[in-house]
């Protein structure tokens, strides 16, 4: 399994992805603050947020990047790039058996646009293209429907319920299992959230 991923920018049709730079906090942090309400549900870290945990996640995501653990990316449109939209990131949970996991949030105003699937399809593509996984898999709080429709539109294939998979605030919730395999991607229709001028 490969561990290079370039640092340069990414491009769909719609979307540039790069690693986080330090100066980035500011519109991550006005993001997250924007989502707090739609994002509580799902994801512990929202409990008790601040600015200081956008600004250790940057720092930890840049180091993360240059110990080739994670891959972290910041997703902006191409009309506004000063603006934060989400956050998509790849990373390997098993080297021997070539698994990475992808992960992702959108920005509550910009959801239901399909910005968090052309950025997990740029994601995915850096799995099987550059770290050479065999096997990607997306873990989705079970409830959040917009997750499920979006792994079934990127080819996913459900595998079943993880059971109290992850706390947040006081609740334990149960997670769906997704997975998509190298052989899956590249059989896959032709690529259109891809901006060819770019690629």
């Amino acid at each position: 399994m490969a561990n290079h991923v370039h640092g340069q920018p990414r491009y769909t049709r719609r979307l540039m992805l790069r690693p986080f730079r330090r100066r980035d906090v500011g519109t991550l942090h006005e993001a997250i603050t924007a989502s707090v309400h739609e994002l509580q549900p799902w994801l512990p870290w929202i409990d008790g947020y601040d600015k200081g945990f956008a600004q250790r996640f940057i720092r930890e995501s840049v180091g993360s990047w240059s110990e080739q653990r994670a891959y972290d990316f910041t997703i902006r449109p191409l009309h506004d790039l000063e603006r934060h939209i989400g956050n998509v990131s790849i990373w390997p949970t098993s080297h021997q058996n070539r698994t990475g996991e992808v992960g992702y949030w959108i920005r509550s105003e910009e959801t239901g646009h399909g910005y968090g699937t052309e950025a997990a399809a740029v994601a995915i593509g850096i799995g099987f293209n550059e770290l050479e996984l065999h096997k990607v898999v997306l873990r989705i709080a079970v409830g959040n429907v917009a997750s499920e429709k979006m792994a079934q539109k990127l080819g996913f294939t459900f595998e079943g319920i993880l059971r109290d998979e992850v706390k947040v605030g006081s609740q334990w919730l149960d997670h769906t299992s997704w997975s998509i395999l190298d052989t899956e991607w590249a059989a896959r229709p032709t690529d259109l959230w891809i901006d060819d001028a770019h690629a």
